[in-house]
């Protein structure tokens, strides 16, 4: 861990010595602190930087006035004022507390008088550090630096009462366990089992926006399990901790649990792809069922898209979120019939109805082969090789990005001598249809097709 290479580049950084002057002169303190004190040890690059300051937020926007290029004011209710500074983006914000009353969904703000009052109102001591500007002096008070070095993510105060204060530290310490590689003490893992419930009083947007964060994290799989571990998924997403009792007949070594947090992991950490993979098993539990050839999920891939819109609407996923994540788990055991052979027009529908997720589609499918079984992986790996060069092949012949009828909605029009409305869809439709049996026709025998299948609807 670095200590002050970081620290002095930072400290002779222009903008922040002349933040800390203005400050200064204006009789107030200025500290840089918390997440940023945290980066800077550790050696993380980053253009932005979190300040705090005894000053009260219109004390900060008259200092920093005639030096920011920009300002925003979008937290100053909470005492953050926002600035960017020749390219360099700061926050910085009044000492203070926050403490949630027993029924409030949002903090109360109360500003403090002192640096270590407001590094003891923090989540973590890996976060309740600061350093003076422009002077330099790093101040750890609860040992963040010692914490750091040994792995430990430990809470200043009680965690009992730093998590009952603010019940979304807990999801971030799901985030700093897999973005930090942090090992919570068993009394941090203790309080946030026993304060899980109290997860209920925070806004459901600020849940969505820290799970987003975990969701993206390079390394997920301790961060998934410790929110599996604590209980706080059953205030969430209580679909995710269900799956764990499930056997999966066809990943017999791993209930469907361990399988989706492995899946989880292998994909790349983009959102709706890894949203996708975390639940696209999540209806095997609804879908359960034991026949004659053993246990078994039918349809548990249409069931579990229904199951995931539900889920994602409920905590706020933005429209197209929910339709990409509910569309990936709907598609994910189409390719598995690919064994069995595909005609053309088979792969046409498979693109088309993959449509902009292809590539997505196609990851998540090669990450869902989890079984010990080298054999059967290399199997699934060598059919998905051979369908995404067979779909190389159309898109080279007929540009299957742009897969549409032979003739358009006002060619239509025209040509049948009809108005907008259902009639020209229809005829679109069956258009659509030749091109997905049969690839690009020409336009005269597209018009042809249409006059016979006019002619035999009775049309006049």
């Amino acid at each position: 861990m670095a200590e002050t290479a970081p620290i002095e580049r930072v400290l002779h950084d222009p903008r922040v010595r002349g933040l800390g002057d203005l400050f200064t002169r204006a009789g107030h303190e200025l500290w840089i602190v918390g997440g940023s004190v945290r980066d800077l040890l550790l050696d993380v690059e980053s253009d932005d930087l979190d300040f705090t300051t005894d000053a009260r937020p219109h004390e900060i926007k008259e200092a920093i006035a005639a030096v920011a290029d920009h300002v925003w004011t979008v937290g100053e209710r909470f005492g953050t004022i926002g600035a960017e500074l020749t390219g360099r983006k700061v926050e910085i914000t009044t000492f203070r507390s926050e403490v949630y009353v027993p029924e409030s969904r949002k903090p109360e703000v109360r500003f403090g008088s002192s640096i270590l009052d407001d590094l003891e109102r923090r989540d973590f001591t890996c976060n309740a550090m600061a350093i003076s500007i422009p002077e330099g002096k790093l101040i750890d008070p609860f040992g963040g630096v010692k914490d750091l070095a040994a792995h430990r993510l430990v809470t200043p105060a009680l965690p009992e009462e730093s998590f009952s204060e603010d019940p979304l530290r807990m999801l971030r310490a799901a985030r700093f366990v897999g973005q930090l590689g942090l090992e919570p003490t068993t009394a941090v893992r203790g309080a946030m089992a026993a304060l899980a419930e109290r997860l209920r009083i925070v806004s459901v947007e600020r849940i969505r926006d820290e799970f987003s964060k975990i969701m993206v994290l390079g390394e997920i799989t301790p961060a998934l399990w410790l929110l599996v571990d604590t209980r706080l998924f059953e205030e969430f997403m209580p679909e995710i901790p269900a799956m764990r009792v499930e056997q999966d007949p066809v990943h017999r070594h791993k209930d469907v649990l361990t399988h989706s947090i492995a899946v989880t992991q292998k994909t790349s950490p983009r959102l709706v792809l890894r949203l996708a993979a975390l639940m696209h098993d999540i209806a095997k539990p609804a879908t359960r069922s034991v026949g004659p050839s053993g246990v078994q999920f039918h349809h548990h891939d249409v069931v579990g898209a229904k199951m995931v819109r539900k889920r994602l609407k409920a905590l706020k996923y933005p429209r197209e979120v929910v339709d990409d994540v509910a569309h990936l788990v709907w598609m994910h055991l189409r390719v598995h019939t690919y064994k069995m052979g595909w005609s053309d027009s088979a792969l046409r529908r498979y693109v088309r109805d993959a449509g902009a997720q292809l590539e997505d589609l196609n990851e998540l499918i090669r990450c869902d082969c989890t079984t010990r079984s080298e054999r059967r992986a290399r199997e699934l790996q060598a059919r998905m090789d051979e369908l995404e060069a067979r779909v190389g092949e159309l898109r080279e012949r007929e540009e299957l990005a742009k897969l549409r009828p032979a003739l358009d909605g006002r060619q239509v029009m025209v040509h049948l001598d009809l108005a907008p409305g259902p009639e020209v869809g229809r005829a679109l439709d069956f258009l659509m249809e030749i091109r997905l049996e049969e690839g690009e026709i020409e336009e005269e025998e597209a018009y042809r097709r249409l006059d016979a299948w006019w002619a035999g609807r009775g049309a006049h």
